[in-house]
């Protein structure tokens, strides 16, 4: 059976467990490094789709682009606690544009 993880600071991912997700801490010492181990490890589990947010997913950008391309997990932008930075919005963006070949969302170059 898939699983699906979520992945940033507690604030802002404590709630999804209630909706049977498996929630991950990053800790504050080192949280890019952190991060990127424990979504590589994820990545090479049972883990289809790992949501992670926009504040912790902005400071490993390197590391989310390398499951861009796969077919699985789909690694999936989500706002913290802190706000909507839009980050999510665009990473939906330029993988439709990349599927379809152009921007059918919202029609601008």
């Amino acid at each position: 059976m898939y699983k699906a993880a979520v992945l940033g600071d507690w604030d802002s991912i404590y709630g999804f467990s209630a909706l049977g997700l498996d929630t991950f801490r990053i800790e504050a010492e080192d949280p890019d490094e952190n991060a990127r181990d424990l979504l590589k490890k994820l990545s090479q589990s049972q883990y289809e789709v790992i949501y992670i947010t926009e504040s912790l997913a902005k400071r490993i950008p390197d590391e989310i682009d390398r499951y861009r391309l796969q077919l699985s997990p789909a690694v999936i932008l989500i706002p913290g606690i802190s706000g909507n930075t839009g980050a999510g919005l665009d990473a939906v963006k330029k993988s439709v544009e990349q599927a379809v070949g152009s921007d059918i969302i919202f029609g601008k170059d």
